[in-house]
């Protein structure tokens, strides 16, 4: 009963440390993603991130290979927490920063410019955005995706 008692015990703690270890490596994951979003995010103009952060025709075409880039990036983060990749606390925080940039005059100008021009690439960004940022890409159904991928 005692070999018993201490396997089972065993068991629990190893099942506790592989928990603990899968936490770790994607708390991991996510936090080089982040450096990743602030690295891009410098090479953006300030004022982008400014409620009337316009650009002039000039600047605008000075960026917008970083513009592309963003959205690419938030694609990826999109898809990523499709796949279970990104833990649902950090994606609601991720979500929110997508939202707010989006919203903003230079980036949505960018978008609207990008997202003609891309065929059916970004769909999970493209999907996220046409649900208002309302539905969690974990619960998308395959047919979801896909029908906003031949759209």
């Amino acid at each position: 009963m005692a070999a018993e008692s201490a396997t089972a015990i065993g068991v629990g703690i190893a099942a506790c440390q592989l928990w603990l270890n899968r936490r770790q490596a994607i708390t991991t994951f996510e936090d080089s993603l982040a450096r990743e979003y602030r690295e891009l995010a410098a090479k953006l103009p300030t004022k982008v991130f400014l409620d009337d952060g316009l650009l002039s025709d000039e600047e605008y075409r000075e960026a917008f290979d970083k513009f592309y880039q963003y959205f690419d990036f938030s694609n990826e983060q999109v898809f990523l927490r499709q796949k279970g990749r990104i833990s649902q606390p950090t994606w609601i925080y991720w979500r929110d920063g997508i939202r707010s940039n989006v919203e903003r005059a230079a980036f949505s100008k960018a978008w609207a410019d990008i997202s003609k021009r891309i065929g059916g690439d970004f769909s999970e960004l493209r999907h996220l955005i046409e649900t208002d940022f309302e539905q969690d890409p974990r619960e998308w159904s395959c047919d979801a995706n896909s029908q906003s991928k031949s759209d």
